[in-house]
C-alpha cells in the first residue's frame, strides 16, 4: 500500500509555509474587496512564523511540525482565521502523531479530523462563502476516491481539483458569516479569501504528501 514517513518529513509544512507567504499579498487583495484586507497579512505572519521555529524540517515529523504551526496560529496571529486553522492543524498533528508510516486511510482520518474541529468551533456550513466550501467538498472527494478503489495518488489528486472547484464556487454565493455578511448581495462576485486559502494549504499538503510516496 502507498505511504509516506510521518518522521522527517516536516518540509510539507514548509513548503506550505513558503507558498502562503509568497501569496500574501494576492490573499490580503481577495480579502479587502469584501472583508478586513488583512488576510494575507496574519496568514503570512502566523505560517512565517511557524516555519522559523520548525527550521529546516530535515528531522522532524509532519506531526510535530503541523502541531508547532496549530500553535502558533492559535496563539499568536489576529483575526478569526487564526484559531479556525489552529484547530485545524492541532487536529491534524493530533490524528498522525503516534504512527510513523501515513497510509491512505490514516491521511483521509486526518483529514476528516482537521475538518470536524474546524466545524466544532464555528457555525458555519457549506454555502455560507467560507472556508468550508473548500474543505468539505476536498474531504468528500477523497474519501470518495478511497472508497473506489482508487490509489492514494488518485485520492489526493481528487483532494486538490475539488478543494479548488471549492474555492472557485465562492464567487457566486452570499457571505453569511462574519465581516463580509453585512454586504449581502454585494459580497457576490468575488472569491472567499478563507475559500482561497484552504484551497491553497491543502493543494500543498496534497503535493508534499505525493512526493514522498512509497510502496
Amino acid at each position: 500500500m502507498q505511504h509516506f514517513s510521518n518522521p522527517g518529513s516536516a518540509g510539507i509544512v514548509l513548503a506550505m509555509a513558503s507558498r502562503i507567504v509568497e501569496n500574501k499579498a494576492y490573499l490580503s487583495e481577495i480579502d479587502g474587496k469584501i472583508g478586513d484586507g488583512d488576510h494575507g497579512v496574519n496568514m503570512a505572519k502566523g505560517f512565517g512564523m511557524a516555519a522559523t521555529r520548525i527550521g529546516d524540517g530535515d528531522n522532524d515529523s509532519l506531526s510535530s511540525a503541523m502541531a508547532t504551526l496549530g500553535e502558533v496560529l492559535m496563539g499568536e496571529i489576529g483575526g478569526s482565521m487564526g484559531p479556525l486553522y489552529g484547530v485545524m492543524f492541532t487536529e491534524f498533528a493530533e490524528a498522525i502523531d503516534s504512527h510513523a508510516a501515513i497510509d491512505p486511510v490514516l491521511f483521509g482520518t486526518m483529514l476528516r479530523k482537521g475538518l470536524e474541529g474546524v466545524e466544532a468551533i464555528g457555525s458555519a456550513k457549506v454555502g455560507d462563502k467560507t472556508l468550508l466550501d473548500t474543505f468539505v467538498p476536498a474531504v468528500d472527494a477523497y474519501d470518495a476516491a478511497l472508497s473506489e478503489g482508487k490509489s492514494f495518488t488518485e485520492a489526493l489528486h481528487a483532494l486538490s481539483a475539488a478543494a479548488e472547484k471549492g474555492r472557485d464556487s465562492t464567487v457566486d454565493l452570499v457571505a453569511k458569516i462574519g465581516r463580509a455578511s453585512r454586504l449581502g448581495e454585494r459580497s457576490r462576485g468575488h472569491l472567499d479569501a478563507g475559500a482561497t486559502s484552504c484551497a491553497m494549504i491543502l493543494a500543498s499538503l496534497a503535493e508534499g504528501a505525493e512526493t514522498r510516496l512509497k510502496g
